[in-house]
């Protein structure tokens, strides 16, 4: 396994941990409790196939990433949605943004790979 593959799967890892915790941090409003919950199961799937790809199943890798832009897709209305407090739309961005990076990573060697 790569550099760039451990480390993607790494903040994939992180992130489905926090997507786990979210029912934990929300205030039932933003996001709704709803929301947290699909989150969380989203998270929950996400870190058994983190696991699975990290144990050498590189056919985990595309389902993780499935589900990884699912939980990203999912925090994209606290952008546009009115009255969302301004730490909520910044810690979704981030969600998105790190999403994106460990996406990236985790895909970086199987694009390289069969370029060759």
């Amino acid at each position: 396994m790569s550099r760039s593959t451990r480390a993607g799967l790494i903040v994939l890892g992180v992130l489905s941990v926090l997507d786990l915790l979210l029912p934990l941090l929300t205030d039932g409003e933003h996001p709704p409790m709803a929301i947290a919950l699909v989150a969380a199961a989203l998270g929950l799937a996400s870190l058994v196939l983190v696991v699975s790809a990290w144990r050498g199943a590189t056919r985990a890798v595309v389902p993780l990433v499935v589900l990884r832009a699912l939980s990203a897709l999912g925090a994209v209305p606290a952008a546009v949605v009115p009255g969302v407090p301004q730490p909520a739309i910044i810690a979704a961005g981030a969600g998105v943004l790190l999403t994106a990076v460990g996406i990236v990573l985790v895909l970086a060697s199987r694009v390289t790979a069969g370029a060759r």
